[in-house]
């Protein structure tokens, strides 16, 4: 059994290491404090990735399975970001995280109503993995061993889901464009709004804004591409995330 002296021992070595590394301290109050609401927005962030894949599928029933497949993986993720929490001794606050999103979740219940699958597509499988993917990629850098080894493992299940709504997109663009483009004018600003929102929490654990949201329209703009929208559609639905 691990005693007191040598709880406190191992925490000085993860100090120790921070400081060779040149990351935060995982141990001091401000991080854990910072820690408790961007666990809980990543945590909270899986859930709604789960809840949107299942209600997706009522609109193309005959995509099921792999919408099925989906949201079981946002699920493992989840567990997985808990387990990170946990690790470090910190206690999500589900509160702060379910208001973050609560702009976007009522913007894909609104598009889930009108059966807007474009929309609902946009949300959760461009825009919400595009965010998710780029603040990953920041945060492995300066994540503690516990939490770098979990979200290595959720990126890439990520490019997965990403890359569903992609194809989808690209499929029917032809019919989709109009509403695709229309949708990003809402929504895409609202990414801006989430990241200036939590922009102090993310200094402390050593996430630049400015450097979150490049990654962030880099993939974007990156996917807009791929669906099959020119250069200067994609100029345009990109000037949106300027508010």
């Amino acid at each position: 059994m691990q005693t007191l002296e040598s709880n406190k021992n191992t925490t000085s070595e993860e100090s120790a290491d921070s400081i060779s590394l040149n990351l935060p301290d995982f141990t001091t109050d401000s991080y854990k404090d910072a820690y408790s609401r961007i666990n809980a927005i990543v945590i909270e962030g899986e859930q709604e990735a789960h809840d949107n894949y299942i209600s997706i599928a009522t609109l193309i029933p005959n995509e099921l399975e792999e919408l099925t497949k989906l949201a079981r993986m946002e699920m493992k993720h989840k567990k997985g970001f808990t387990a990170c929490g946990r690790n470090l001794g910190v206690v999500a606050d589900m509160e702060f995280a379910k208001k973050f999103f609560s702009k976007l979740h009522g913007n894909f219940q609104v598009a889930l109503e009108k059966g807007n699958l474009t929309t609902c597509l946009l949300i959760q499988a461009i825009l919400i993995e595009a965010f998710a993917i780029s603040a990953y990629h920041v945060y492995i850098r300066v994540a503690d061993p516990f939490a770098k080894k979990i979200t290595e493992g959720v990126v890439k299940d990520e490019y997965l889901h990403l890359n569903y709504g992609q194809e989808w997109l690209k499929e029917n663009l032809s019919t989709c464009k109009a509403e695709l483009m229309e949708a990003n004018k809402v929504n895409l600003p609202l990414i801006k709004k989430m990241l200036d929102e939590v922009a102090e929490d993310a200094s402390v654990l050593a996430m630049d804004k400015e450097e979150l949201m490049e990654e962030f329209m880099i993939a974007y703009q990156d996917t807009l591409m791929e669906i099959g929208l020119d250069n200067r559609e994609i100029a345009r639905m990109a000037m949106a995330a300027i508010v």
